[in-house]
């Protein structure tokens, strides 16, 4: 009856969750009381598990504190607002406490007998507290004897003089000492644990050593009868030197891993000023059996030779994160046992063959985010034990250099085609490259011991029609994702693409602008269960476009208006959100089997909404009712029969305009025959009272042959007596002896009209230029329209413009194009015969100003 008291007084007084207050946030054995303000720890029931304090403003813990609480196993009192302070005896009723977790309390104040009583405590949390040395030295952790993980980062301490009380905690096995101010450790400092194995022990962010020279001769082994199976000396600034210095002096101590990262060894790019390390760098640890060195985040420049024979059983080594540009012969040789090398995110930028000699064992490079562009063709073939290979995020575009492995990882390549490639792997990923022919797919699929095949975001688009299959019998996932595949079979080629793949089962299609699927082109996917159309255009399916074995479908973000629920009946998992849905009778289908199915819907039901009609716009597919749609059966005949009706109205019509557009030659012909038989219209030579020519016809003497087959033998009456023109010409007409010019002035003068056949040799005959502004300056006498230009050939609006009399007549009236079209001629000659016929009178209010500029030319 106690506890409803308390709560009710407390809720009377206003205050803030006080002792004997239990939070509405406790669930079972585990109590939270983030943010609650409490200035003292609060009574909990017995059978507390967790305990989480954090984040309060508790300022004192005593022998108190706490209730008897058997069953409590964690307890978090880190992140207090105010200094925090723990005295004698704190934890006594805390019997089987394993976690304590005071961290982040920045002025924490710790009596020396604060944890008397823990003796099953496993990992106590001290990081971020303020403390000095002292929490090691006046023996604060004595009654520990189960403890296995000591965390003391980020204090204030600057020596280990461990407490002799530290051979008693048997148990430790992991002590973190990070960023602190310890500026050395010797042999001296560490006796307390000699004879102990640690599976980590840390002191990374130190300034270890490197704040003033060491006298190690003084110093010592810091870890002479120690055990370590993970040393971090990372972020103490080592040259060089420094590690040279301190792997001799830990000579004979077993370390199977040594974390060295955020080094400062090595020049750099284009630096001079440390060195890079040497065959005497490691030679210290030759006796102290490395298996792993992690070497990452430096300066490393270049790998020396012989630069790790010490290690003679090291199986992993990390380059990552260094400035490495270049192996010297020899880089790796010693390291006969390495089965791990990454050498990712440095500077590289070609391979040879004898780069990786030395290395009969390993299984994994990592080189990937490089600047890799070339690779000779036997640099990895002589590493009989190379399982995996990451090339990713290179500049490689051809990959004849890669060996018969398990995994091969090439995305963020160059890669622009694969024929001619040698390829063997049952793991490939070549996505975020440049393959465009589908071709290549082809050609990887007959490779015969390919399990999985990643080529997302290339850009196939196209391929050839004719292909050779073979049965892939391995092949289990395809990944095509953000490729271009609509560009290829909407050509109607390569829709047997997956025709050898009948062990394939999972296949991603997604986002490749896909707006139909060809018909069968999952037809020989007898095994496939999952299959991703997300992100394409699709506006239905068909029956027979999915796979009888499909058992995951994703086919969200697409175009479907009104899917036939019968394509899901065999589907367990479905994803059909963000589609186009048009909420009108045709979805009723569809609507009835979404509320009865059995099938598992991924997204919510608000991401299957209408778009069409607009009253139903965005409204929920479980919302939708179209109980109304009886009705719409009795219209049914009479939307047929205007649908008839206008189908075959619009093919009449688009059967109209392919005959006009393909023969409209022949049209024309046949209209002007019926013209002259029905009206006696019958071609007519014209008279010749005013002019003694129709025309003069201006070309270039190079285009005679061209100009005689187009225009004289269709026009020219001495050619043909059909012709109704009298023309002139030069070769046949002008006077021999004649000055040029006179002849070309007389046959302008003495014709009706001037038709100058513009072609690329035209503009390269000066006569011709000459002849046009004649032609042109006649405009302005006789105030008529007696100039003709017709442009024959490739020649754009500018190359016309580049000459002052064309620009002068195309700023003022319009110009003939010779057909591209051989139907178009009958008619171009028809209208090119009317304009020769008609007379156009010029107003007399000419353009003061093109008259001036004609002048000016002539």
């Amino acid at each position: 009856m106690w506890l409803p008291l308390m709560v009710f007084s407390g809720m009377l007084l206003g205050a803030s969750p006080a002792r004997g207050v239990l939070p509405h946030s406790t669930s079972g054995p585990i109590a939270v009381y983030h943010f609650w303000n409490l200035t003292q720890v609060p009574l909990v029931a017995n059978t507390t598990v967790k305990l989480l304090l954090a984040f309060n403003r508790i300022r004192t813990v005593n022998a108190t504190s706490f209730p008897l609480l058997e069953e409590l196993e964690l307890l978090e009192l880190g992140n207090q607002a105010t200094a925090l302070t723990i005295h004698r005896d704190a934890f006594r009723n805390l019997p089987n406490l394993k976690v304590l977790d005071l961290g982040y309390n920045p002025a924490l104040s710790l009596d020396p007998d604060a944890f008397r009583g823990l003796y099953n405590l496993l990992e106590l949390r001290l990081f971020y507290c303020g403390l000095s040395e002292s929490v090691l030295r006046d023996g604060h952790l004595r009654d520990l004897h189960s403890l296995i993980r000591l965390d003391l980062s980020a204090n204030n301490i600057q020596s280990l003089p461990l407490h002799t009380s530290f051979r008693k905690l048997r148990s430790l096995k992991i002590l973190d000492l990070s960023k602190n101010q310890i500026s050395s450790v010797c042999e001296r400092d560490l006796q307390s644990i000699q004879g102990k194995y640690f599976s980590l022990f840390i002191l990374a962010d130190n300034q270890l050593f490197s704040r003033r020279p060491v006298d190690w001769g003084a110093c010592g082994n810091p870890f002479r009868n120690i055990l370590l199976n993970t040393l971090d000396v990372s972020g103490n600034g080592w040259s060089a030197d420094i590690t040279r210095d301190f792997c001799a002096a830990i000579n004979r101590t077993q370390v199977s891993s040594l974390v060295l990262r955020h080094h400062v060894m090595g020049s750099g790019f284009g630096f001079e000023n440390l060195k890079d390390p040497n065959s005497d760098t490691f030679s210290g640890l030759e006796r102290s059996s490395v298996v792993q060195l992690d070497l990452s985040h430096g300066f490393i420049f270049s790998i020396r030779p012989w630069l790790f024979w010490a290690l003679k059983w090291l199986k992993v080594l990390s380059l990552t994160h260094n400035k490495i540009n270049r192996f010297e012969k020899g880089a790796f040789y010693g390291l006969d046992t390495l089965q791990i090398l990454n050498l990712s995110y440095n500077l590289l930028g070609e391979l040879y063959n004898s780069n990786f000699d030395g290395l009969p064992n390993i299984k994994y490079i990592d080189l990937k985010q490089n600047h890799i562009g070339a690779i000779q063709d036997q640099t990895f073939t002589h590493l009989k034990e190379l399982r995996t290979l990451d090339l990713r995020d290179n500049a490689i575009k051809e990959i004849n250099f890669l060996p018969s492995i398990d995994s091969a990882f090439l995305s963020g390549n160059k890669l622009v085609h694969l024929k001619g490639s040698i390829i063997s792997a049952e793991f490939l990923h070549l996505g975020g490259n440049r393959l465009e022919n589908l071709d290549d797919l082809y050609l990887l699929l007959q490779i015969p011991c390919l399990k999985f095949l990643i080529l997302n975001q290339n850009r196939f688009s196209y391929c050839y029609a004719s292909h050779r299959f073979t049965e892939n019998f391995n092949l289990t996932e395809l990944y095509l994702s953000e490729n271009m595949l609509q560009l290829v079979w909407e050509t109607g080629l390569c829709w047997d693409v997956f025709k050898g793949l009948s062990h394939l089962r999972h296949l991603y299609l997604n986002n490749n602008y896909l707006s139909f699927l060809p018909p069968g082109v999952f037809s020989n996917l007898i095994s496939l269960q999952i299959l991703s159309l997300n992100g394409n255009r699709l506006i239905s399916l068909s029956h027979g476009d999915l796979p009888d074995t499909l058992v995951f479908l994703d086919i969200s973000r697409n175009q479907l208006f009104s899917p036939d629920p019968n394509l899901f009946m065999s589907l367990k998992v479905l994803d059909i959100t963000h589609n186009r849905y048009i909420c009108e009778c045709e979805l009723r289908e569809f609507l009835g089997w979404l509320n009865q199915s059995n099938v598992t819907f991924i997204g919510s039901a608000n991401d299957m909404y209408c778009v069409y009609p607009e009253s139903l716009s965005g409204v929920s597919l479980y919302s939708v009712s179209l109980e109304d749609c009886d009705e719409e059966e009795v219209l049914r005949p009479l939307k047929f029969s205007l649908f008839l009706f206008f189908t075959v109205s619009l093919l009449l019509i688009i059967i109209s305009v392919i005959v006009y557009t393909q023969f409209r030659g022949f049209c024309f012909t046949g209209f002007k025959t019926v013209t002259r038989l029905v009206l006696g219209d019958h071609p007519k030579r014209t008279g010749s009272n005013a002019y003694k020519y129709d025309a003069y016809l201006c070309f270039s003497s190079k285009d005679f042959e061209w100009v005689q087959r187009a225009f004289l033998m269709h026009l020219d009456s001495q050619y043909n007596d059909d012709n109704r023109f009298n023309l002139c010409f030069e070769a046949r007409d002008f006077l021999p002896g004649e000055e040029h010019i006179s002849n070309i002035r007389d046959a302008i003068w003495n014709s009706r009209k001037t038709i100058c056949v513009v072609t690329r040799q035209f503009l390269k005959d000066g006569w011709c230029i000459e002849a046009f502004n004649f032609a042109q300056s006649r405009y302005f006498s006789d105030l008529k329209e007696g100039l003709i230009m017709v442009v024959a050939g490739s020649l754009s609006q500018y190359q016309l413009m580049k000459y002052q009399p064309i620009r002068v007549f195309i700023q003022r009236q319009h110009y003939f194009k010779w057909p591209e079209n051989h139907q178009d001629v009958g008619w171009f000659l028809d209208k090119l015969s009317q304009s020769v016929l008609k007379e156009k009178e010029v107003k007399k209010k000419a353009n003061q100003i093109e008259l001036q500029t004609i002048r000016v030319i002539s």
